[in-house]
């Protein structure tokens, strides 16, 4: 408002600007009612526990106790797993599980291979860490219950070194 124009001018100037212009009735969305949105979440995230792989504690794959850690499926030729060894694959997704315990690590590793298999992603990084060697010691097992998961070893240094794996898996390509 300037010192010149009378709040009557500036009314009347703010009425001409809105003539034609009608009030909208809002009697159908609620502020305070939750979006539509979370609906669909709520269905992805059942979904994707329906898809999530159950990682049995009980389960003991044989793994060769000499050297690096290192399984091969055997459905999977023995050329595969010395290419992961030599560290030919590129990881494109990395888990790091430090910190976790072991069912919060399950859980992500799960939704790991989950996006894994979604991205049509060969070759992901899993970070166990030193620690205590808790997962360190679970991890190979799980993985190997897996029917994703084609072969995994000990990452090369560039990848973590011997605290973490490199895990190939297949895709649908």
């Amino acid at each position: 408002m300037t010192a010149s124009s009378s709040p009557e001018d500036d009314k009347t100037l703010f009425m001409e600007a809105m003539k034609g212009i009608r009030r909208l009735k809002q009697d159908t969305i609620s502020p305070h009612r939750s979006p539509v949105k979370v609906k669909a979440v709520r269905a992805a995230e059942r979904k994707d526990r329906a898809e999530a792989h159950p990682f049995s504690d009980l389960y003991e794959p044989w793994l060769d106790q000499d050297g690096p850690t290192r399984f091969r499926a055997d459905d999977t030729s023995a050329f595969e797993l010395k290419r992961l060894r030599r560290g030919d694959y590129v990881p494109e997704l990395f888990l790091d599980l430090h910190g976790l315990t072991q069912e919060e690590a399950k859980q992500e590793l799960s939704a790991l291979l989950l996006a894994a298999r979604r991205n049509n992603v060969h070759c992901v990084s899993i970070m166990h860490g030193h620690g205590k060697h808790i997962l360190k010691q679970r991890l190979p097992m799980w993985l190997a219950q897996h029917p994703q998961v084609m072969a995994f070893h000990q990452a090369t240094r560039e990848w973590g070194g011997d605290a973490a794996l490199l895990v190939l898996l297949k895709t649908e390509s």
